[in-house]
């Protein structure tokens, strides 16, 4: 009798495990899945770039998202007066608003990445084709307004899928990340906003930043003298990810 409990229960413990284990299976692949949405850094869906490689040298590269914007015209101002280079990843709606900014970007020697067309707050749930417009569409106004092209690409709020690999695969893009993200869209006090940035800023770096506010584009001249005390360059993404 007992040794019939003993199997019994054996044979209960065992069930339960088995069935247990394919939902902590699905778990662990639910959670790794989700952060690697939001972590390009893990490249889980495919190759990010998102700092370079060549530490010896004193290079970093700045970064704009969402502009091209009127607050671009004094990110430009600073740049220059610091001689300092950047990519500026435009949205497609953006150009179209502003071209001569998204011109004058160019004319400075900065660099133009893709950061799709609508920005959309469901881009993450776009079929293929839909995102393959988001990009393509972009490129052509790009080419339309400052007759270049640009082969980087920066998904939107850094979301990563499976779709989203397979556009930018399809249509031979390299992803960009960052190593440093400001948080300025979201922190209000631009010395907070520095002090996020600063203790970070080492050479190989990748910062996001958005020429879309007054704040930043204040910011940006105290991040540049820093920037200058400690010799770091910034340069195009292009030239940090030179091999």
């Amino acid at each position: 009798m007992a040794c019939a409990l003993l199997v019994t229960g054996y044979l209960g413990f065992v069930g339960s495990v088995s069935l247990l284990l394919p939902l902590a299976i699905a778990l662990v692949w639910l959670g790794l899945t989700a952060w690697g949405a939001f972590d390009m850094r893990l490249g889980y869906f495919g190759k990010t770039y998102w700092r370079g490689n060549r530490q010896e040298l004193q290079h970093i590269a700045l970064t704009f998202d969402d502009g091209p914007t009127p607050y671009t015209h004094k990110v430009l101002a600073l740049l220059k007066k610091y001689n300092m280079q950047a990519t500026f990843f435009c949205i497609g709606k953006q150009l179209e608003e502003h071209p001569e900014i998204a011109v004058s970007i160019f004319e400075n020697g900065h660099q133009i990445g893709n950061h799709s067309y609508s920005h959309s707050k469901q881009i993450g749930f776009f079929g293929l084709k839909n995102m393959l417009e988001e990009i393509t569409h972009t490129d052509q106004i790009i080419k339309k307004v400052c007759n270049t092209t640009t082969s980087i690409y920066r998904p939107p709020f850094g979301v990563t899928n499976p779709t989203i690999a397979r556009a930018t695969k399809q249509l031979d893009k390299e992803v960009i990340g960052w190593s440093i993200r400001s948080l300025d869209t979201v922190i209000k006090e631009e010395s907070s906003i520095l002090k996020r940035i600063i203790p970070r800023l080492k050479p190989g770096a990748i910062v996001l930043l958005h020429d879309t506010s007054e704040s930043t584009a204040n910011l940006l001249e105290q991040l540049l003298i820093y920037m200058e005390r400690k010799k770091l360059k910034s340069v195009t993404v292009d030239e940090l990810l030179k091999k």
